[in-house]
Protein backbone atom coordinates (compact mmCIF):
# COMPACT_ATOMS: atom_id res chain seq x y z
CA UNK A 1 0.00 0.00 0.00
CA UNK A 2 1.41 3.31 -1.15
CA UNK A 3 1.73 5.95 1.79
CA UNK A 4 -0.99 8.26 0.50
CA UNK A 5 -3.29 5.10 1.03
CA UNK A 6 -2.03 4.55 4.34
CA UNK A 7 -2.54 8.07 5.42
CA UNK A 8 -6.15 8.60 3.84
CA UNK A 9 -6.97 4.89 6.06
CA UNK A 10 -5.53 6.18 9.23
CA UNK A 11 -7.47 10.03 8.61
CA UNK A 12 -10.58 8.15 8.60
CA UNK A 13 -10.32 6.33 11.73
CA UNK A 14 -8.68 9.71 13.26
CA UNK A 15 -8.30 12.02 11.80
CA UNK A 16 -7.06 14.14 15.28
CA UNK A 17 -4.18 11.90 15.26
CA UNK A 18 -1.04 13.72 16.17
CA UNK A 19 1.49 13.89 13.13
CA UNK A 20 4.17 12.18 15.14
CA UNK A 21 1.88 9.10 15.97
CA UNK A 22 1.12 8.72 12.48
CA UNK A 23 4.53 9.40 11.32
CA UNK A 24 5.65 6.07 13.77
CA UNK A 25 2.24 4.10 12.28
CA UNK A 26 3.30 4.64 8.66
CA UNK A 27 7.34 4.13 9.60
CA UNK A 28 8.25 7.91 8.11
CA UNK A 29 9.04 10.97 9.78
CA UNK A 30 6.44 13.98 10.74
CA UNK A 31 7.95 16.31 7.46
CA UNK A 32 6.80 13.57 5.24
CA UNK A 33 3.60 12.97 6.74
CA UNK A 34 3.12 17.12 6.88
CA UNK A 35 3.62 17.50 3.27
CA UNK A 36 1.58 14.03 2.34
CA UNK A 37 -1.46 16.08 3.97
CA UNK A 38 -0.46 18.98 2.35
CA UNK A 39 -0.53 17.39 -0.66
CA UNK A 40 -3.55 15.06 0.34
CA UNK A 41 -5.65 18.98 1.00
CA UNK A 42 -4.38 20.62 -1.92
CA UNK A 43 -4.88 17.97 -4.29
CA UNK A 44 -8.69 17.19 -3.67
CA UNK A 45 -9.11 13.55 -1.58
CA UNK A 46 -8.94 15.29 2.12
CA UNK A 47 -12.10 17.94 1.27
CA UNK A 48 -12.22 18.45 5.32
CA UNK A 49 -12.45 16.93 8.72
CA UNK A 50 -15.62 16.60 10.90
CA UNK A 51 -16.43 15.25 14.33
CA UNK A 52 -18.77 12.29 14.42
CA UNK A 53 -21.56 14.05 16.74
CA UNK A 54 -24.10 11.53 18.57
CA UNK A 55 -27.06 14.06 18.78
CA UNK A 56 -28.84 11.65 20.83
CA UNK A 57 -26.44 12.62 23.88
CA UNK A 58 -26.87 15.90 23.54
CA UNK A 59 -29.80 18.66 24.37
CA UNK A 60 -29.75 20.02 20.82
CA UNK A 61 -32.80 19.46 18.49
CA UNK A 62 -31.42 17.43 15.62
CA UNK A 63 -33.82 15.23 12.99
CA UNK A 64 -31.88 13.88 10.00
CA UNK A 65 -33.61 12.22 7.25
CA UNK A 66 -32.74 10.12 4.23
CA UNK A 67 -34.20 11.13 0.77
CA UNK A 68 -34.43 9.02 -2.15
CA UNK A 69 -35.55 11.29 -4.97
CA UNK A 70 -36.38 10.28 -8.72
CA UNK A 71 -35.73 13.13 -11.72
CA UNK A 72 -36.66 12.85 -14.93
CA UNK A 73 -33.29 14.08 -17.54
CA UNK A 74 -33.82 15.79 -20.70
CA UNK A 75 -32.02 17.28 -23.12
CA UNK A 76 -30.44 20.72 -21.18
CA UNK A 77 -30.37 19.32 -17.69
CA UNK A 78 -28.11 15.98 -16.45
CA UNK A 79 -27.52 14.71 -13.32
CA UNK A 80 -24.47 17.26 -12.42
CA UNK A 81 -26.92 20.43 -12.53
CA UNK A 82 -29.59 18.82 -10.65
CA UNK A 83 -26.75 17.84 -8.30
CA UNK A 84 -25.54 21.15 -8.00
CA UNK A 85 -28.95 22.64 -7.48
CA UNK A 86 -29.65 20.63 -4.60
CA UNK A 87 -26.36 20.45 -2.64
CA UNK A 88 -26.41 24.11 -2.82
CA UNK A 89 -29.45 23.70 0.09
CA UNK A 90 -27.39 23.70 3.92
CA UNK A 91 -30.10 21.15 5.06
CA UNK A 92 -28.54 18.90 2.23
CA UNK A 93 -25.84 16.84 4.81
CA UNK A 94 -24.88 14.59 1.72
CA UNK A 95 -26.20 13.68 -1.69
CA UNK A 96 -25.17 11.05 -3.61
CA UNK A 97 -26.01 9.61 -7.27
CA UNK A 98 -27.27 5.66 -6.79
CA UNK A 99 -28.00 3.03 -8.70
CA UNK A 100 -31.16 1.27 -8.18
CA UNK A 101 -34.60 2.27 -7.74
CA UNK A 102 -34.39 5.78 -7.28
CA UNK A 103 -31.59 8.11 -8.80
CA UNK A 104 -30.14 10.31 -5.67
CA UNK A 105 -30.08 9.48 -1.82
CA UNK A 106 -29.87 12.62 -0.09
CA UNK A 107 -29.41 13.24 3.55
CA UNK A 108 -31.02 16.23 4.82
CA UNK A 109 -31.21 17.41 8.69
CA UNK A 110 -33.13 20.12 10.28
CA UNK A 111 -34.04 20.97 13.54
CA UNK A 112 -37.66 18.77 13.62
CA UNK A 113 -39.59 16.44 11.25
CA UNK A 114 -41.42 19.25 10.61
CA UNK A 115 -38.19 21.85 9.26
CA UNK A 116 -37.43 18.38 7.18
CA UNK A 117 -40.57 17.24 5.63
CA UNK A 118 -41.27 21.27 4.96
CA UNK A 119 -37.87 21.31 3.36
CA UNK A 120 -38.38 18.89 1.33
CA UNK A 121 -42.07 19.30 0.12
CA UNK A 122 -41.11 23.34 -1.02
CA UNK A 123 -37.15 23.40 -1.82
CA UNK A 124 -36.70 19.90 -2.84
CA UNK A 125 -40.05 18.17 -4.57
CA UNK A 126 -41.07 21.54 -6.64
CA UNK A 127 -37.86 21.36 -8.71
CA UNK A 128 -38.65 20.98 -12.42
CA UNK A 129 -36.16 17.38 -13.18
CA UNK A 130 -37.91 15.72 -9.50
CA UNK A 131 -40.19 13.32 -10.17
CA UNK A 132 -40.86 12.02 -6.95
CA UNK A 133 -39.56 11.62 -3.37
CA UNK A 134 -39.79 9.16 -0.38
CA UNK A 135 -38.42 10.59 3.06
CA UNK A 136 -37.30 8.21 5.82
CA UNK A 137 -36.82 9.90 9.24
CA UNK A 138 -34.01 8.57 10.90
CA UNK A 139 -34.98 7.19 14.27
CA UNK A 140 -32.10 5.85 16.19
CA UNK A 141 -28.47 5.93 14.69
CA UNK A 142 -26.28 2.60 16.19
CA UNK A 143 -23.35 3.93 14.42
CA UNK A 144 -22.20 6.82 12.24
CA UNK A 145 -18.54 6.65 9.99
CA UNK A 146 -17.43 3.63 11.60
CA UNK A 147 -18.06 4.85 15.20
CA UNK A 148 -20.54 2.60 17.17
CA UNK A 149 -23.24 4.48 18.99
CA UNK A 150 -24.14 1.52 21.44
CA UNK A 151 -24.31 1.08 24.57
CA UNK A 152 -25.92 4.34 25.67
CA UNK A 153 -27.43 3.73 28.78
CA UNK A 154 -24.57 1.40 29.96
CA UNK A 155 -26.76 -1.72 30.70
CA UNK A 156 -25.03 -4.38 28.92
CA UNK A 157 -27.53 -7.25 30.37
CA UNK A 158 -29.36 -9.42 28.11
CA UNK A 159 -33.48 -9.60 28.45
CA UNK A 160 -34.76 -12.61 30.57
CA UNK A 161 -38.40 -13.29 29.82
CA UNK A 162 -40.02 -16.50 31.81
Amino acid sequence: MDAKRELLSLLSTDAREDVDDIARQLDTDPDTVERLLTELESEGPVRGYQAVIDWDSTDTNHVAAHVELNVELDRDTGYEEIADRIARFPAVESLRLVSGDYDFAVKVTGDSMQDVSQFISEQVAPLPAVTQTVTHFVMETYKEAGIDFGDRDGDDRLSVSP
